[in-house]
């Protein structure tokens, strides 16, 4: 239980993943602190474009916090999932049909 002389306090974790290593703090913000405070704590300003979570899901950077939150840093994709899945199905011998999104393989005669 707090007194009036001591401030509500909350603690959570701000997560980035990449490919070659993975970065975790611990913080403890004020009561009532937003996910751009997180960042700001972190030092992790230049994630103000939005490219955040909670918990695996996206939040806006006024998103209100809680007590054993897990903010999450997402980095950008390199490249497009479904222009990426076409390129692969066309290496492996299919040929899109329209709209439909059938995919028919292509027959090699010999």
């Amino acid at each position: 239980m707090t007194t009036r002389h001591e401030a509500a306090t909350i603690t959570v974790s701000v997560i980035e993943a990449w490919p070659d290593a993975l970065a975790a703090q611990t913080l403890t913000l004020p009561d009532g602190a937003r996910v751009r405070d997180a960042l700001a704590m972190a030092g992790r300003s230049e994630f103000g474009d939005g490219r955040v979570g909670r918990w695996g899901r996206h939040v806006a950077l006024d998103a209100l916090l809680r007590d054993g939150d897990r903010v999450e840093l997402y980095r950008p994709l390199v490249a497009d999932p479904k222009s990426a899945r076409k390129r692969r199905a066309e290496a492996q011998g299919y040929r899109w049909q329209g709209r439909t999104r059938r995919a028919l393989r292509e027959r090699s005669r010999s």
